[in-house]
């Protein structure tokens, strides 16, 4: 079993910046693609960014140039590194984790990330 957890969630001000993280723990040999994905009230979830285990990534038209998607393998962590915050951004921010050859999808519970106006 994999477990997912994320932290760094918030209340923020429009313009403001969080930094989400989110740590795999449990059995896992191998860690391929993380990612981050947004719901908000009343919307379907959707993709904000991926990236690879080799560090490639990609970004949500929505949050290119405002946010940054990174991981550090040694620690089974990935980032979201969210500047230049827009009310919009208001969502429960969720990681995923695609573990082991048989890709099993991994997802924590949500931190939820405020932007006022």
């Amino acid at each position: 079993q994999v477990q997912l957890v994320e932290s760094g969630g918030g209340l923020v001000q429009a313009g403001g910046s969080l930094r989400l993280s989110c740590a795999a723990s449990g059995t896992i040999f191998r860690l391929n693609a993380m990612g981050w994905h947004r719901q908000a009230p009343g919307k379907q979830r959707e993709l904000v960014a991926t990236i690879t285990s080799s560090g490639d990534s990609n970004y949500a038209d929505s949050v290119k140039g405002r946010f940054t998607i990174s991981r550090d393998n040694a620690k089974n962590t990935v980032y979201l590194q969210m500047n230049s915050l827009k009310p919009e951004d208001t969502a429960v921010y969720y990681c995923n984790a695609v573990v082991g050859v048989s890709r099993r999808n991994y997802w924590g519970p949500g931190t939820q990330v405020t932007v006022s106006s």
